[in-house]
């Protein structure tokens, strides 16, 4: 029996899934991620914590398979933009920063001086926001000099783990999308950019696609892990990008909808979007894992975190707790008895720019429970997806899709789901995949190791199920009043109280961009 081990290592989780060559998973583990949040909007991981709970993750997942030695493959899924500074010998030479770390916005605002916001659009597919990689390379510049001077590699995160498990350092094409460094339509680095922000080529690894071989598992990290010798890693990428190959989603006209932490309208394209409006939007764009097509990124940065946020909020941390909690705000009429939610709780999403945003929930009363709020916050989210898919739709390269394929962990709350295809008015097909994201890494690993010959065939051998859900036609016209009279003027209203609060925050020192990861 031949089998493929994928790792996901995503905001909340790490997940390593072991799969037979038919997609079915044998053996699985998960541990949280270690996130280290000193202050609000501002987080890192230290590399070695890192690497030290995938080898956890990894030698469960091992555990659960009578013979280790089947594992032929593996490949890693990660979140994007955040990366790891290396030295020469390979070692960290300082935290890496979270994606969602906003403390990058003054070199944001340097960039926009340096090169220009429209510029690095045209290059790269990318509006320029705190998020994407450079600013965080000209943050560690600037502020950790000497840990700068002994870097000569930075890798992001899932290169870094690959790395670690080959000794061969290479960053797929999907991540590299996310450093605003790469030529969209050339897959290669961009020189003008590199120059122009004064960084050395050589710091980054050879641009490669998805499903590279790299080598085989190295002895020491077979010593730590478990895995055989013989089984080759090969190059993984971004976890949406991933999770998109699994599902099947690569052409125009299809939609995945990917509901982790963060949330991905993922719509497949032949060519970039070149119309600037799109970059002064948030919008992103980047290369699939292969390298064979491009992708447009509508979505929200807060999607599985507001949700953590209520269930921190209400006391329904227990998945008991929870599923109770969903099924009472299942009793609730679509609408919430008039509460409205806006999930700005990071910043605002595309086709809005703004860091300073600020989350809010309207239209409460004394009579408002648990149950309106958590409904009114799943109803939040699948408007605010609405809201950030219904820019792109008139852009010829867009295919407006007639159903979307769901993947992640925001699948398996029910409601939720039921609320999406009913304000979307569209039928969604949730896969019943484990972990689609790690599911994709693995599939990576198998064409890499030459247990597929393509991308093709490997899902053409795929055999998980598909789990319909249709729009609620009572609800449909409840939920398009309420987005067009409540929903769309909600962030307009209160994006200048948001902004001064977040100023008046920033002024008694909560800030986001402080000059020390450790602050």
């Amino acid at each position: 029996m031949t089998l493929l081990l994928g790792i996901d290592l995503g905001t909340t989780n790490i997940k390593a899934v072991v799969y037979g060559t038919d997609g079915m998973a044998v053996s699985s583990a998960s541990t949280p991620t270690p996130t280290h949040v000193p202050r609000p909007r501002s987080a890192f991981y230290r590399p070695d914590e890192l690497w030290a709970v995938v080898v956890k993750a990894i030698r469960e997942a091992v555990a659960g398979v009578p013979d280790p030695g089947q594992i032929a493959s593996v490949a890693v899924a990660s979140v994007a933009e955040s990366g790891v500074l290396l030295d020469a010998a390979g070692e960290a030479t300082t935290e890496s920063i979270a994606w969602f770390d906003t403390r990058t916005r003054p070199q944001a605002e340097w960039l926009d001086e340096r090169i220009g916001a429209a510029e690095l659009f045209a290059r790269t597919g990318l509006s320029l926001q705190p998020i994407f990689s450079l600013n965080k390379i000209l943050w560690h510049k600037e502020h950790e000099p000497e840990a700068w001077r002994r870097s000569v590699r930075w890798l992001l995160l899932a290169d870094y783990i690959a790395f670690r498990l080959s000794g061969v350092a290479a960053t797929d094409f999907s991540l590299a999308s996310r450093t605003l460094m790469l030529d969209l339509r050339e897959l290669r680095w961009d020189d003008v950019i590199l120059e122009r922000a004064g960084i050395d080529r050589d710091l980054l690894a050879p641009a490669v696609g998805g499903g590279t071989l790299l080598g085989p598992v190295t002895k020491a990290a077979s010593e730590a892990t478990g895995l055989p010798t013989t089984t080759r890693v090969s190059a993984g990428g971004h976890d949406h990008v991933c999770g998109a190959l699994a599902a099947g989603v690569t052409k125009p006209g299809q939609m995945l909808n990917s509901l982790g932490t963060a949330e991905a309208l993922f719509l497949p394209t032949d060519a970039p979007l070149t119309d600037p409006e799109v970059g002064r939007q948030g919008y992103s764009q980047g290369a699939l894992v292969t390298g064979g097509g491009y992708y447009v990124f509508a979505g929200q940065y807060t999607s599985g975190a507001c949700v953590q946020w209520l269930r921190d909020l209400v006391g329904a941390r227990e998945p008991a707790q929870y599923d109770a909690l969903v099924a009472a705000a299942g009793e609730v009429p679509a609408g919430s008895h008039g509460v409205t939610f806006l999930p700005h709780l990071r910043m605002a999403s595309p086709p809005r720019v703004d860091p300073r945003a600020r989350g809010a929930l309207i239209g409460l009363t004394t009579d408002t429970g648990r149950e309106a709020v958590t409904r009114a916050v799943l109803e939040g989210l699948a408007m605010e997806s609405l809201s950030t898919l219904q820019p792109l739709l008139p852009y010829p390269q867009i295919v407006a899709p007639r159903s979307v394929v769901a993947i992640g962990g925001g699948t398996r709350t029910s409601l939720l789901m039921q609320i999406k295809a009913s304000v979307m008015n569209l039928d969604y097909a949730v896969l019943e995949a484990e972990e689609a994201t790690a599911l994709g890494a693995a599939l990576l690993g198998g064409i890499g190791a030459g247990i597929y010959a393509n991308v093709d065939e490997a899902r053409a051998a795929m055999r998980y199920g598909v789990r319909a859900v249709a729009p609620d036609a009572a609800e449909v016209p409840i939920y398009a009043a309420l987005y067009e009279d409540v929903y769309r003027r909600i962030y307009p209203a209160i994006a200048p109280l948001s902004q001064t609060i977040s100023d008046m925050q920033g002024a008694r020192g909560d800030r986001d961009d402080g000059d020390d990861a450790d602050a």
